[in-house]
C-alpha cells in the first residue's frame, strides 16, 4: 500500500508555511521546495509536457534521502515505476484496490511531479455530470452573447488538455456509466469538440503532457463498471494495503503527528498504544480474529488508523492534557471498527474478550480492561 488514504502525506513540509490557515495544501505547495530542487537538479530526459523526467518524479515519490526528498508513498517502487512509464506512453492510468490503500495520494503526488499541479481533479459520484468534467456555461453570458470562449467555463478534463497537464478522476466507477464513456473520445482521439463553438474555438487538441489518472475502490467496482471500451484505455495498477506491521505503524505515527501538531496537541502519539491500534486493525480486517472466518464491512484501512489515532490523542489531551489512554483507543475505534453494523462491533467485542488479553505488553492489558466501554454501543 501506500501512505494514507486520500488525504494525507507523511508529515509537514516547510513549504506548508507559504500558505498559512490550509488544513491540507496540496502536494505541490505541500512539498514546494523538494520539487524545485528536483527541477534544478534534474538533467535526464523528459517525456513532451512533463515538469520533471522519469526518474525524478520517482524520486518524488518514493523518496531520496542523499537528496534530502522525503518518502511520500510507501508501498512498492516498482508499481511507481510503472505508473509513471504509462503515462508517459500516453495511455490513462487506473488506480485500484481497497479503499485507504493511498490510490488519491499516490495520483496527487505522479500529477504533482508530472505536472506540476494535483488540482485539476474531477471528483466521481451518483450525480457527476458531464458538465463537470469537460465544460459547462456561464448562463448570464449566453444568454446575452450566445455561445463564445468568453461565456465558456473549463472543467477541469478541458482545462488539462488545453494546457497539458494531468487530470485525476476520483472514484470513476461512482459515476453513471454515460458520464464515465464521456472520456473515451478524450483518451483514444485526445480531442475535446465543443459543438456549440464554430471555427477552431470548436475543438480542443490535448498538448503534449495531457493525461488522467483514475482510482477506483475494489468494493465499489460492481457499482458502475466500467464499460470493455473504456477499460482499454486504461492500464490497471493494482495498491495494496502494506504488508510489514513495523512499517505501517512508523507511518500510522508520521501522520498522526502531524494531524497532531495541525490540531494544536502537544505531545506525540505514544507508540505503543499506535502498535496495539495498528495490530488490531490488521487482525480485524483479516478475520484472523474469528479464526479465519471472514472480514467484516467496515473499512479498516491504514488511513483510518491514522484518524484513529488523531482522534485519541485529540481525546485525551483536550479533555485530560495527556496523549491519551486505551480507554481513548476502546471509544474511538469503536466508531470506525464497527461503524453501524452489528456483526462489526461484536467482531470488535470478541476480539478484545479473547485476544487482548492473552496478549503481553501493558498496553494490551490496558486495552483488554476497557472493553467495557463497548456496553453502550
Amino acid at each position: 500500500m501506500a501512505a494514507v488514504g486520500k488525504s494525507r502525506g507523511v508529515g509537514e513540509r516547510p513549504a506548508e508555511a507559504g500558505r498559512p490557515g490550509l488544513q491540507r495544501p496540496p502536494a505541490e505547495v505541500r512539498y514546494a521546495e523538494e520539487l524545485a530542487a528536483l527541477r534544478a537538479s534534474d538533467r535526464d530526459p523528459r517525456p513532451p509536457g512533463w515538469e520533471l523526467s522519469l526518474r525524478a518524479a520517482r524520486r518524488f515519490v518514493v523518496g531520496d534521502e542523499s537528496a534530502g526528498i522525503s518518502r511520500k508513498f510507501v508501498g512498492n517502487s516498482a508499481l511507481v515505476e510503472r505508473a509513471l512509464v504509462t503515462l508517459a506512453t500516453n495511455r490513462g492510468l487506473m488506480l485500484v484496490g481497497e479503499p485507504g490503500t493511498a490510490k488519491s495520494l499516490l495520483s496527487e503526488l505522479i500529477a504533482a511531479a508530472v505536472s506540476g499541479t494535483s488540482t485539476l481533479t474531477v471528483q466521481g459520484g451518483a450525480a457527476t455530470t458531464e458538465d463537470q468534467i469537460k465544460y459547462g456555461w456561464n448562463y448570464a453570458l449566453l444568454v446575452s452573447e450566445g455561445p463564445s470562449p468568453r461565456s465558456l467555463v473549463p472543467a477541469p478534463m478541458l482545462k488539462g488538455m488545453a494546457e497539458g497537464r494531468v487530470v485525476r478522476f476520483e472514484e470513476i466507477t461512482r459515476c453513471p456509466l454515460e458520464v464515465q464513456d464521456c472520456l473515451l473520445s478524450l483518451l483514444s482521439e485526445r480531442v475535446l469538440a465543443i459543438p456549440e463553438l464554430d471555427g477552431p474555438d470548436g475543438m480542443v487538441f490535448a498538448r503534449a503532457g495531457f493525461n488522467v489518472i483514475a482510482t477506483a475502490n475494489t468494493r465499489d467496482r460492481g457499482v458502475n463498471e466500467m464499460s470493455a471500451a473504456l477499460k482499454r484505455r486504461f492500464n490497471f495498477e493494482t495498491v495494496f494495503p502494506i504488508a510489514d506491521l513495523s512499517t505501517e505503524v512508523a507511518l500510522v505515527e508520521a501522520e498522526s503527528a502531524a494531524l497532531l501538531r495541525r490540531s494544536g496537541v502537544e505531545p506525540p502519539p505514544d507508540r505503543d498504544l499506535l502498535e496495539v491500534l495498528v495490530s488490531t486493525f490488521r487482525e480485524l480486517r483479516s478475520g484472523a480474529e474469528s479464526g479465519g472466518g471472514g472480514r467484516g464491512s467496515a473499512v479498516l484501512s491504514t488511513a483510518e488508523a491514522v484518524s484513529v489515532a488523531h482522534a485519541v490523542g485529540v481525546r485525551g489531551w483536550f479533555l485530560r492534557g495527556e496523549s491519551g489512554s486505551a480507554e481513548d483507543l476502546v471509544t474511538c475505534l469503536a466508531g470506525t471498527a464497527a461503524k453501524d453494523s452489528p456483526d462489526d462491533l461484536a467482531r470488535l467485542r470478541r476480539f478484545l474478550e479473547q485476544q487482548a488479553g492473552r496478549r503481553s505488553g501493558g498496553r494490551w492489558r490496558e486495552l483488554y480492561d476497557a472493553r467495557h466501554l463497548l456496553a453502550d454501543r
